[in-house]
């Protein structure tokens, strides 16, 4: 159990610590003199975000190493422009076919849906047929039931009595 639980908190703290690196406030050296604390600092001199190093500004990223800047037309290899055209212009039609794909694909789903839903209302009013037609069948059966019973017992009444029976039974 020791073993599962270390090996737990290991992987947790391994998975947390990229999350924790990345919204750490950055840290910012001030130079200070020697025996003063960073309390002991003026205004002026401290550590504050000015304009220029504000959260996502040009100064801001290049004081992380990352910079980009687009180099002016003169500097540009038209080679590797018309490739980057190339690519986007490739990556444009992939694109509208992937779009047409997608609504075609939308179409045909959107047609079998309205054909499933036809289908299944048609079946819906045939079972709601079929069991009006054996809720009818249930009735006549019972009703030939009532019927064949209440001439069974006139035979009976009648064969008691000693007379002679000439009615038929129930036809249907």
């Amino acid at each position: 159990m020791t073993r599962f639980a270390l090996a737990a908190t290991t992987a947790l703290i391994l998975a947390a610590s990229p999350a924790v690196a990345q919204t750490t406030a950055p840290q910012t050296t001030a130079p200070q003199a020697a025996g003063s604390k960073a309390s002991d600092l003026t205004p002026a001199q401290s550590p504050a975000r000015t304009a220029a190093t504000e959260l996502g500004s040009e100064a801001w990223l290049r004081q992380r190493g990352e910079t980009y800047s687009a180099a002016s037309e003169a500097q540009q290899d038209p080679a590797e422009v018309a490739a980057t055209a190339e690519l986007n212009a490739r990556i444009a039609a992939r694109n509208a076919a992937a779009e047409r794909a997608e609504s075609e694909s939308f179409a045909v789903f959107e047609a079998e849906s309205a054909r499933w839903r036809t289908e299944a209302a048609r079946l819906e009013t045939e079972r709601a047929q079929w069991e009006a037609d054996v809720a009818a069948a249930n009735a006549a059966r019972a009703r030939y039931e009532r019927e064949h019973a209440a001439w069974e017992a006139e035979m009976a009444a009648c064969r008691r009595a000693g007379r002679v029976c000439l009615t038929a039974a129930p036809q249907y």
